[in-house]
């Protein structure tokens, strides 16, 4: 039975949430710059001062309202803890003195004092002595979102007094409950006022932490998100890279508010989208975990995509007088959720090099989700979020490009996989076809076996029955002679054809009777020399050919040699099979030679040797008689012996 999953059961812990709360306010305590406690204006070595003491008062354009009641606070101000309900536009007058020449923080020539505004949410307009110098965008709804951007504003010298001299700001934003979080409720950080050459590397700076980079990274997880996801799609077996490609395009899509600031969606719907595009991220982030850790559950897979369209539709139930509330509550969900899965991930995976690629991963996830329930409940300040902002992306581009790695890898080994299927496709086809030639040799070999065995019992019942009733009936001696020597042909002739192998010890006992029988009618003298007991097998065609070159060889000796002795020896030397026919007769010339070779049978006893690849050659010269060697290939001369001879 499968273990149940870690995310119901962390879910159903009662106390789980009270205990997180308590968590995320201890973390609080420690992250500087949580509380807004009373501080003073100051002056930093680098001559920047820093201007926290501020009044605010709610009042049309056009500059601070004369006679509207006013509040003092302290810079920074979220509107989410001072004015939570406020919406739409609030002054912010604050005052300070130029630096005179030799004082920390006097400009030198060439240099001019600027303004910092390191966070303003959603949008200012900047006056100095009741002139208008800066804007950062539309203040007008739908307000220009600039909630991470910083603004660098320059002062000049001519609107500059000698004295006291008065910045009043129009900042203009949303209250916290139509927001989805606390940091883009209306806001304003600490103003710093000091030389614009020391002012604007701290502007590049946080503009390249929080938007250049971010933006960098959002657009490589999209790019890369998306062609992770077609991939992990095609290849269904590696879902787990369509989820990390949709994980990817979905925190790319979350930072499009980064570079998107003057997108003609109002507030809320900006917000509806963002909360609904988180809540599908945490599902492409736990389906990835479990994916990738190997588990599938169906119920998980038809929970996830129902809990996104849950999610939707309760930020649509609540509206924008109570988004905020839901969308913390659903926080607190979907970071339990990734917890779970992370938990779960790490909880059935060997410490292998894969965890600890994965672990950094999970780690910052987590604690992205922790950063933002510290944001919306604890009030943690706006640099934390930027912090993961940053971070996330980052991990998740190094997380793409191992798995990118793993499934190259992978690519490689099967086709190296396919490389070795195909050798061994092509070598069983080969196989397959020789089987078939042999098969079909075979086949051959013995329709050919049965033609020969047929024509073999035809000769011998047919032919040599009427040549045998020839030999007993002729009153010829010489047609009866005839006869008997056609009929030893045609044995000899259907012993080829039935392809019965002969001992080879018996084929010398067969030539010796039948070369000494026909030399001693002829009155000469005969001679045989061989081995008694030769174990090798005689193949048929063998005996056949060798027995009718020493038919003819002893028929040359009879008719034309003159002699009165012929010696044959035979047996195997060398690793060949040799007969040897001598004589003592007048020998040959080579005039003579050409016409026996023509006439008497010497080129038929050459090309049956030929036949058994073999040769024979004959040495004779006038007056010392005649030599004719016969030499085959054991191997094409005999056949096995023993149990494989009896198999055939």
């Amino acid at each position: 039975m499968p273990p149940r999953p870690a995310l119901l059961i962390l879910l159903s812990a009662p106390a789980l949430r009270g205990l997180l709360l308590r968590l995320l306010v201890a973390l609080s305590m420690l992250l500087p710059g949580a509380g807004h406690a009373q501080a003073a204006d100051t002056i930093g070595p680098d001559g920047v001062q820093q201007l926290r003491g501020a009044v605010s008062a709610v009042g049309p354009e056009g500059g601070f309202p004369i006679g509207a009641p006013t509040r003092p606070v302290t810079l920074p101000d979220e509107w989410a803890e001072s004015r939570p309900g406020l919406r739409g536009a609030l002054w912010y007058r604050v005052s300070f003195r130029v630096p005179a020449a030799g004082q920390p923080g006097a400009v030198v020539p060439g240099d001019m004092l600027a303004l910092w505004i390191e966070r303003v949410c959603s949008n200012a307009e900047v006056h100095l002595n009741g002139r208008l110098l800066a804007r950062g965008g539309r203040m007008t709804l739908p307000y220009t979102r600039h909630c991470n951007h910083p603004m660098l504003v320059p002062l000049p010298d001519a609107l500059l007094l000698p004295g006291d001299n008065v910045l009043e700001l129009r900042v203009v934003g949303h209250e916290l409950a139509s927001s989805g979080s606390r940091l883009r409720a209306g806001a304003l950080s600490a103003l710093q006022i000091g030389p614009q050459s020391v002012l604007a590397p701290r502007h590049a700076r946080a503009t390249a932490l929080q938007v250049e980079a971010p933006q960098a990274f959002s657009a490589v997880l999209l790019l890369s998100g998306g062609f992770m996801f077609v991939l992990g799609y095609l290849h269904r077996r590696d879902s787990h890279l369509a989820y990390f490609g949709a994980l990817c395009v979905g925190w790319a899509l979350l930072n499009v508010r980064l570079w998107w600031r003057e997108a003609p969606l109002g507030h809320v719907e900006m917000e509806f989208i963002t909360v609904c595009l988180l809540g599908f991220t945490a599902w492409a982030g736990v389906q990835f975990l479990l994916r990738y850790g190997g588990l599938r559950l169906p119920l998980v897979d038809r929970l996830l995509p129902a809990q996104t369209a849950l999610l939707a539709l309760s930020l649509l139930a609540a509206g924008s007088s109570r988004l905020h509330a839901v969308a913390t509550v659903w926080y607190a969900v979907l970071t339990l959720q990734v917890a779970a899965a992370a938990w779960w991930y790490l909880r059935q995976r060997r410490p292998t090099r894969q965890v600890w690629l994965m672990a950094p991963l999970l780690a910052v996830s987590v604690l992205a989700g922790v950063i933002e329930l510290g944001v919306q409940w604890a009030g943690w300040p706006a640099t934390a979020a930027h912090t993961a902002e940053l971070v996330v992306p980052l991990v998740l581009a190094l997380v793409g490009l191992r798995l990118m790695q793993q499934h190259g890898h992978a690519l490689q080994l099967a086709e190296q996989g396919k490389l070795v299927l195909e050798q061994r496709v092509r070598e069983a086809t080969a196989e397959i076809e020789r089987n078939f030639r042999q098969l079909a040799e075979l086949k051959v070999e013995q329709i050919t076996e049965k033609e020969r065995k047929r024509i073999a019992a035809d000769l011998h019942d047919d032919l040599g029955a009427k040549l045998l009733t020839i030999v007993h009936t002729s009153e010829s001696d010489r047609i009866s002679t005839l006869a008997r020597e056609a009929l030893e042909e045609m044995r000899l002739s259907v012993r080829g054809l039935t392809g019965k192998a002969v001992r080879l010890s018996d084929a010398m006992g067969d030539w010796r009777a039948e070369v000494i029988g026909r030399l001693g009618q002829a009155g000469i003298d005969g001679g045989w020399e061989a081995p008694e007991d030769l174990p090798q097998r005689l193949s048929a065609r063998a005996y056949v050919q060798t027995t009718r070159i020493l038919r003819e060889a002893t028929s040359n000796v009879i008719k034309h040699s003159g002699a009165t002795r012929c010696t044959v020896q035979a047996g195997i030397a060398d690793g060949d099979f040799q007969v040897v026919i001598t004589d003592n007769g007048e020998g040959i010339s080579a005039e003579v030679e050409g016409r026996l070779d023509r006439g008497h049978g010497l080129a038929s006893m050459k090309g049956r040797a030929k036949q058994l690849q073999g040769q024979c050659l004959v040495e004779s010269s006038p007056g010392y008689g005649t030599v004719i060697r016969l030499t085959v290939p054991l191997d094409q001369a005999t056949e096995p012996s023993g149990p494989e001879a009896a198999g055939r």
